[in-house]
């Protein structure tokens, strides 16, 4: 194994999922690459409200919301990983959360993907998709999950 990716997002859950990924890296003297996707609804909701209150400085483009991301991703390994030997990437991204996470994985040629799920009906994940389910289903490699 020499890298895996670790979806992030703003839970305790994902706080355990970046802490079981950093000590299975460091285990395996594999590198870490954090991302944190922010969904098209969410950035046009945050554009909404950034913009008011950018009014007389600018807009809020999707660079950055990709820039915020990053960032978000990169304050939560410095916070997590700390007292691991690992090497950390953070990456932040912008759209479907299972197509972005399943792309960096292919980018990043990750052997491993962790990330936090929740319980969902059959029917449930009919209705509404499932990101871990696809994940699950379309990545090649290894898939740890951790539900809230």
């Amino acid at each position: 194994m020499e890298r895996v990716l670790a979806v992030v997002d703003p839970s305790e859950t994902s706080k355990k999922v970046v802490r079981e990924a950093g000590s299975i890296a460091e285990g395996m003297s594999a590198d870490v690459v954090l991302i944190h996707v922010t969904t098209e609804d969410e950035y046009k909701a945050r554009r909404g409200t950034m913009e008011t209150l950018l009014r007389s400085s600018g807009s809020y483009t999707h660079d950055d919301a990709r820039a915020g991301a990053t960032e978000f991703a990169r304050d939560l390994g410095r916070e997590v990983l700390a007292d691991f030997e690992v090497e950390y990437q953070a990456v932040g991204s912008l759209g479907d959360k299972a197509t972005e996470v399943l792309d960096a994985a292919a980018e990043n040629e990750c052997d491993h993907i962790f990330l936090s799920g929740r319980q969902r009906s059959p029917a449930g994940k009919a209705i509404f998709g499932d990101t871990t389910q696809r994940v699950i289903l379309e990545f090649d490699g290894f898939v740890t999950v951790a539900t809230r």
